[in-house]
């Protein structure tokens, strides 16, 4: 995206920092395009008869973010970051929803960035992947945001660099070490 988007963006944000009530509204235009590419993203790696669509993602997840209070809006980058947490959360409500009746099939393979994971059937790969994002939370936070970023917000390695407010190597070497956790935390609740 080009400087002059980003610095609108940016600048409407402020405005929704400053209590600016159309803020929002203003901003829809500019980031609609970019929360549909992450929730066709997401929704692509959901079964194939899945009943919530992308763009019934990217609603919800607009509405709550416009029904958010005391958020400082930084920029761009935080703000999709924020948006990122907010579809995970969303996915994990419906798998849950959703998700009783699966529950006792067989194995499912989820991939972080071309690596299967196994993971026994809980209520769906979302809840398994979110499930072990707590865990890894708690033992580091910095690597929970960069995979929730990545994997749910479908943020580059600059975007997240920039929302977390590190360097892009910082965020590579904090992928590849959380990916590996996550694969063994994934692989030994398969056992």
């Amino acid at each position: 995206m080009n400087d002059p988007v980003n610095a609108e963006i940016t600048q409407i944000l402020h405005d929704w920092n400053s209590g600016d009530e159309n803020a929002s509204e203003r901003l829809l235009p500019f980031v609609y395009d970019e929360l549909k590419r992450q929730a066709r993203y997401l929704m692509s790696r959901e079964r194939s008869d899945h009943t919530l669509q992308p763009t019934a993602l990217v609603h919800e997840a607009f509405l709550r973010i416009s029904k958010q209070g005391g958020v400082n809006w930084q920029n761009r980058s935080h703000f999709f970051g924020v948006a990122s947490r907010l579809m995970r959360q969303i996915l994990v409500d419906h798998a849950r929803q959703h998700g009783a009746a699966k529950r006792g099939t067989a194995a499912i393979h989820l991939s972080i960035d071309d690596v299967t994971v196994p993971a026994e059937a809980r209520a769906g790969s979302i809840l398994a992947l979110h499930e072990s994002l707590e865990r890894l939370e708690k033992l580091d936070k910095k690597q929970a945001a960069v995979v929730e970023m990545r994997f749910f917000g479908g943020l580059s390695n600059a975007e997240i660099a920039e929302a977390l407010g590190v360097s892009e190597r910082t965020v590579v070497r904090s992928f590849s070490v959380a990916k590996l956790w996550l694969y063994r935390d994934l692989s030994d609740g398969a056992e």
